[in-house]
């Protein structure tokens, strides 16, 4: 059995605090890597994650809003400073809020659009420079099925992540030439905070589970998995691509 390690990276993992997001830091820490993530409000929950790993890595969380562009840039100056590095940075932050299209008001929009795209753009923009520096690295975007086929009364949600999906393709190409890989992951329903009440909803969670192939929906670590592959050799000559997660409920190409 291969197994995958990462000493010797850090990786920067946005929105770490819950839900895949800290999916993702148990599994790259388990793979060895050293780790900075951020969250918002949920400080209990990062402090939980730091104290279970730091005998074992290197690990710090950085409390971020998302929707400032200052925040970030500072966030990302810190990580470079102290971790001397990123070498693979995984944009999970993101909300899920419904509402028909003649209700969602322009600050509804602008949240969305801010947090799930602006904010993968802006930690992007501010990675890239410390990745060309080393001629590598990998940018794993966590985008939606909602982004490949619309999502109806959450048009604000999968434009987002159908913008996420198109800039990955962009910087796929535009990136390639220094080392670095950018590739994306598209899940489905998964058991998280977010989508707890739908999947808990007898009615509701029943037919969600119906629509799905396999019968359910994706555990926060089953989308940790393939992000941690994409991040690892055994991805070397994979660039550009959407991989989905969903249970066989979307087949997309």
């Amino acid at each position: 059995m291969y197994n995958i390690n990462l000493d010797g990276r850090t990786v920067l993992i946005t929105g770490g605090s819950r839900g895949i997001g800290a999916s993702c830091v148990e599994l790259f820490a388990k793979a060895g890597a050293d780790i900075a993530f951020t969250y918002k409000n949920n400080e209990e929950a990062a402090a939980q994650l730091v104290s279970r790993y730091n005998f074992e890595i290197r690990i710090k969380s950085y409390r971020v809003n998302i929707e400032s562009a200052d925040e970030i840039e500072r966030c990302v100056r810190s990580i470079k400073r102290e971790f001397g590095r990123i070498d693979v940075l995984i944009n999970n932050a993101g909300i899920w809020k419904s509402g028909k299209i003649e209700e969602i008001n322009l600050e509804d929009w602008n949240e969305t659009i801010n947090i799930n795209l602006a904010g993968v753009f802006l930690f992007t923009r501010f990675v890239v420079p410390i990745m060309k520096e080393n001629r590598s690295g990998r940018i794993i975007n966590i985008a939606s099925t909602a982004g490949q086929r619309g999502e109806p009364y959450y048009a604000h949600y999968a434009a987002s992540k159908g913008g996420v999906i198109s800039m990955t393709k962009s910087l796929a190409v535009e990136l390639a030439p220094f080392g670095i890989h950018t590739n994306c992951i598209a899940p489905g329903w998964v058991y998280t905070d977010m989508t707890s009440r739908e999947l808990d909803d007898e009615k509701m969670g029943k037919k969600i589970k119906d629509y799905i192939p396999l019968g359910r929906a994706a555990y926060p670590e089953e989308i940790a998995g393939p992000a941690l592959f994409l991040s690892s050799s055994l991805a070397d000559h994979i660039n550009g691509e959407i991989l989905n997660v969903n249970g066989g409920s979307e087949l997309c190409g």
